[in-house]
């Protein structure tokens, strides 16, 4: 059991380096390798203790990643962080619905892709930068507001 158990926690460290890891996507990641599930529970306890996994940090780690590197929304975030492993209690003391941070992440994302499509119709821009916005998890209520503001004409896109 201890050459598994030590075996287990070689393997942990060899993905915690790559990147933090949620205490279900380390469980999950030493089971599809092989391992008991008793051994990667107590391999990931063991872990938990020494301070090396530790899902509210990591989670506001992917908050600020998820926000302001990838311009999600709140309910964008939420389901970014719920696929890492993130339980919900800890993903609602980290997210705070904010519309406002959605309108200015929103506009941040927009103002950013409207250069690359500049070269098409006003339309056709509007029409992408809705899909956009709408894959990131964005209302269509702070879509239409933050694409409003913006006008299409020929010189500006």
């Amino acid at each position: 059991m201890t050459d598994s158990h030590d075996k287990a926690k070689k393997y942990a460290f060899k993905l915690l380096n790559y990147r933090g890891r949620s205490e279900k996507e380390l469980k999950e990641r030493l089971i599809n390798k092989g391992f008991h599930k008793a051994v990667a529970s107590s391999t990931v306890q063991e872990l938990k203790q020494l301070g090396l996994i530790d899902d509210r940090s990591l989670a506001e780690t992917l908050k600020r990643e998820a926000l302001s590197r990838k311009f999600l929304s709140q309910h964008g975030a939420i389901r970014f962080l719920h696929q890492r492993g993130i339980p919900r209690e800890i993903i609602d003391q980290v997210l705070d619905s904010d519309e406002l941070v959605d309108i200015s992440n929103a506009r941040r994302l927009v103002h950013k892709k409207i250069k690359a499509l500049r070269n098409y119709a006003p339309l056709h821009v509007k029409r992408r930068l809705y899909g956009l916005l709408a894959r990131r998890g964005y209302s269509s209520g702070t879509i239409r507001k933050v694409l409003k503001e913006n006008t299409f004409r020929e010189e500006d896109s």
